[in-house]
């Protein structure tokens, strides 16, 4: 039975650390609209596209309220060079439809993440564990292996941000329709490859400082105990 109460243990902590990386997606993505404008601001998009900072930060809560599931098709009417017209094009909704997809598919791993991680809880109880010991313990195996991962691809994206996103795209999507043209559509002016950067490491410091917050809390209880003794 020990053997079972340590793998519900080690399957509690990942599901925790999924649901907690999937967050951190949602924070860094949803949470303040401001880090959009700043980062349009950074890359000077509003002179690519012939924009105001009001239509472009429209076109943006458009966008993002149609990935996380709002609305059937994505069309934003807008002035963009000078002329109204719908914002994106055949190939931007085709390929935004496969990232919307991904979007909806990450909130359901969270929710799935969240089932199991309460029916490890539950078993734990039923069956007597000692929870104090090892729902800690387990939480701390699987932030080894996952700070490990998360170490290798920081790296990587660092060392080479090109190519991870590339690699990226390679592995979720099963066509080129991801490779834009930015003399022809307006949605890559508006996304250059530095926002998706600046993205990722704002999603990265709130992983990490979620993961190293949950790990004083798993320490608090045996640091308390050996002042005790």
């Amino acid at each position: 039975m020990k053997k079972l109460h340590w793998c519900a243990g080690i399957i509690l902590g990942f599901s925790i650390i999924a649901a907690l990386l999937i967050t951190s997606f949602e924070i860094a993505m949803y949470s303040d609209f401001d880090v959009y404008q700043r980062e349009y601001e950074k890359y000077d998009v509003l002179s690519d596209l012939d924009m105001t900072m009001d239509d472009v930060m429209y076109v943006t809560h458009e966008m993002m309220d149609y990935l996380r599931g709002e609305g059937d098709t994505l069309s934003v009417i807008t002035t963009v060079e000078g002329r109204e017209q719908d914002f994106f094009n055949e190939q931007d909704r085709f390929h935004m439809e496969e990232v919307r997809g991904l979007f909806i598919g990450g909130l359901n791993i969270r929710l799935g993440a969240c089932v199991i991680g309460l029916i490890c809880i539950a078993f734990l109880i039923i069956t007597h564990a000692d929870v104090k010991k090892v729902i800690p313990r387990g939480y701390w195996i699987a932030l080894g292996i996952t700070g490990a991962a998360v170490l290798l691809i920081g790296t990587a994206s660092v060392t080479d941000f090109n190519a991870v996103f590339v690699q990226f795209h390679h592995i979720f999507f099963d066509n080129d329709l991801w490779i834009f043209d930015p003399a022809e559509d307006y949605m890559i002016r508006m996304l250059p490859e530095g926002l998706f950067y600046d993205m990722v490491i704002r999603i990265g410091a709130i992983f990490v400082a979620s993961l190293v917050a949950l790990l004083i809390l798993t320490l608090i209880p045996k640091f308390i105990g050996r002042k005790r003794n």
